[in-house]
Parts: C-alpha cells; sequence; structure tokens
C-alpha cells in the first residue's frame, strides 16, 4: 500500500479561464475522497466518506465516539479486507474484540436511521438530537490555561496540513497537552473523520479512555485542547467531549447547537481563533485572566 500520506492527494486534469482565454490543461493535484466501510466482526457499523490513510486511527475514533470501545484494550485485530491490489482494497476496514470483549454496535445501529455517513456530517442520520446529548459525558473543572495557550492552538494545524497545502480542499485537527505539545494530528476532505483520525490515535496510544473503562488514566500527556480547521459542528463537539478533552479551539464559527452542547459539558468553546484572538462561549472559567 502507498505511503499513507501520499494516498491523500491525486491529480486530474484542469483549465483555467483567466479573464480572457481558456488555458490549456494541466494536472491539477486533488484530495482524495473514497468510502470506508467500517465492519465490526463481520457487520457494516457505517461507511464514510473520508481521505484514504490511517484508517485504524479513524476506525478506532469513530467506535471510540459511538460508545462502541472503552480503550484500546477492547481491540482485537484492526485489518484492511481483501488483497493488496485488488480493485476497492483499502476502503473496507474490520475491527475485532479483544478476547472476552463484547462490543454493542447496536449503539450506532438504534441511533441512525442508516449506515451511510459523508465527509461533511456524521450526524445527519440520527433519529434524535438527544441520542447525542444523553450519552455526551460531563466534564471536570480544569486545567486553567492562559488564553494565549488557546489562541496559539490552532497554529499547529498550519503545520501539519501538507495535503492542505496542495489541495486546498481538506481539513485538520490536532490534539494538544496542557503544555502545548502536540499529541495527534490529522487531515481529511471530513472536518468529522480528521477529529475521528486524532481521537482514535490518542486511543491507541492509551491516552484516551472512556468512562467505563475502569484502568487508571496517565498522569501526563493527556489531551487539554482540541482544535480544528473549519466550523465547530455539534458532532465535533461531541467527540471532543467523549474523549474528555475540554477545549475545542475552531478556526471558524460554531452552530448554535454546538455552544448547547459545549455548555452542557462542561466544556470550553472557542471559536475564530486567530492573529491571537478569539470568541469563547463557554467555559471561560479554564481561561487564566492576567
Amino acid at each position: 500500500m502507498p505511503p499513507e500520506d501520499a494516498r491523500g492527494v491525486t491529480q486530474r486534469p484542469v483549465q483555467r479561464w483567466d479573464g480572457a482565454a481558456l488555458l490549456p490543461a494541466r494536472d491539477d493535484d486533488l484530495a482524495v475522497e473514497e468510502p470506508l466501510e467500517i465492519r465490526v466482526s463481520g457487520d457494516t457499523v457505517a461507511t464514510t466518506m473520508r481521505t484514504p490513510g490511517h484508517d485504524r486511527a479513524l476506525a478506532v475514533g469513530f467506535l471510540f465516539a459511538e460508545g462502541i470501545i472503552q480503550s484500546a484494550n477492547d481491540l482485537g485485530t484492526l485489518a484492511h479486507c481483501g488483497r493488496l491490489g485488488e480493485e476497492g482494497f483499502g476502503n473496507v476496514i474490520e475491527v475485532t474484540p479483544a478476547a472476552g470483549v463484547l462490543l454493542d454496535v447496536e449503539r450506532v445501529s438504534a441511533a441512525r436511521r442508516g449506515t451511510l455517513t459523508t465527509s461533511a456530517c456524521g450526524v445527519c442520520g440520527r433519529r434524535d438530537v438527544d441520542d447525542l446529548l444523553a450519552v455526551c459525558p460531563a466534564l471536570p473543572p480544569g486545567p486553567a490555561l492562559p488564553p494565549d495557550a488557546v489562541a496559539r492552538a490552532t497554529g499547529h494545524l498550519r503545520q501539519v496540513q501538507r495535503n492542505f497545502a496542495r489541495t486546498g480542499g481538506v481539513h485538520a485537527a490536532v490534539a494538544l497537552d496542557a503544555q502545548g505539545h502536540l499529541l495527534s494530528a490529522h487531515e481529511d476532505v471530513g472536518r468529522h473523520n480528521a477529529v475521528d483520525k486524532v481521537v482514535g490515535a490518542l486511543v491507541l496510544q492509551g491516552l484516551v479512555r472512556g468512562p467505563r473503562d475502569t484502568a487508571p488514566a496517565p498522569l501526563t500527556r493527556q489531551p487539554a485542547i482540541l482544535a480544528v480547521s473549519g466550523r465547530v459542528s455539534f458532532e465535533i463537539i461531541q467527540k471532543a467531549a467523549m474523549a474528555r478533552i475540554p477545549i475545542v479551539a475552531g478556526v471558524s464559527a460554531a452552530s448554535s447547537l454546538a455552544v448547547d452542547l459545549a455548555l452542557r459539558a462542561g466544556m470550553t468553546l472557542a471559536t475564530f481563533v486567530r492573529n491571537g484572538r478569539f470568541n469563547v462561549y463557554t467555559g471561560a472559567e479554564r481561561l487564566l485572566q492576567v
């Protein structure tokens, strides 16, 4: 299989109108968008349109956000189905539970009308918004950080957006600890997929565990800030809350439901985080006043 980043960009011919003439065709870099079917023990749980690469992290992050897994200890194997060279290889990933673990995939099927999500919105199949509100845990107080830590968070996005620099067509998400150290960073055509990849990587590292996991949490390197490149939607907040990340910093605006859920979850939500400034809708008590 090609290197992870190489699979995220392809080329198509394009012609440009310069205001006076249609220029000859040239190859243009485009972000790849392909389906990924996530299966658990042979059963299809979801199909999402994503940028290929880091599919294991995407599948783990999705299953974690849905409450199907609580930690990496619930996982047995994660592998693409099929054989290298076959058509569609790499677009189906099979997840099997660890020995003695039962993964409740009914959590997803009971909350969604169907199994198809898109690269734009993974919450569109929900039967009821309250389905997500009911499972979104409240966060404890802290940590208290200087506002500059939040203001600088989105700067890490530009450092990791290699495919965006080539295509202009992908989103990014990064997770930082309270000291501003980068813990996880990913790109994808879908905002929620980028977050799933980030959270999935944290789960696989043992840095994030669900509320039903009884193992002690790591004392260091816990994620404190999730920075996202686009609009902050309801589902971005839900995924951050499930991962126990207390601060979300977005480059763009937030939706009304995102603000309502952040308030309910006790999360700090900052938007339009650009050039050292931002708006804060909820959780301002985490920002140290100097």
